[in-house]
């Protein structure tokens, strides 16, 4: 697969895990336990950083830049796992929408993790 189309497709990736996540904890938040609503404005801040994130790096004009923006995104979904696993062992809740979110999640986050590592040893390689 070429650059540009596995560029394309995690982004729908990524676009697609934002988008119910956001469904996923709308319904969570319905919840009146004030942890649950912290819970779910850190994860609702990190979850959507992922994409953002994504975005300004595949959009970036160099390659530091797009190696940053990619690494920050790969931290936003290194904490969203943490919190949807927060979620999960403390009984908040156990739907198979949660485990497909982190299931997912881990996905991403290994594909990112596996480019932001590429792209660093590229760097020192060069530099």
């Amino acid at each position: 697969m070429e650059k540009e189309e596995f560029k394309k497709l995690l982004k729908a990736r990524i676009y697609n895990w934002t988008i119910r996540l956001v469904k996923y904890l709308r319904i969570l938040s319905r919840a009146h336990d004030r942890v649950i609503w912290v819970i779910v404005d850190q994860l609702i801040r990190c979850g959507t950083s992922v994409g953002a994130n994504y975005i300004e790096a595949i959009g970036s004009p160099t390659t530091k830049d797009f190696r940053n923006f990619l690494a920050i995104s790969l931290k936003s979904c290194n904490e969203s796992k943490y919190w949807l696993a927060v979620i999960r062992d403390t009984s908040m809740d156990a739907s198979d929408e949660l485990d497909w979110l982190l299931r997912e999640a881990i996905e991403i986050s290994n594909i990112l993790g596996k480019s932001v590592s590429t792209l660093y040893k590229t760097k020192n390689k060069a530099g």
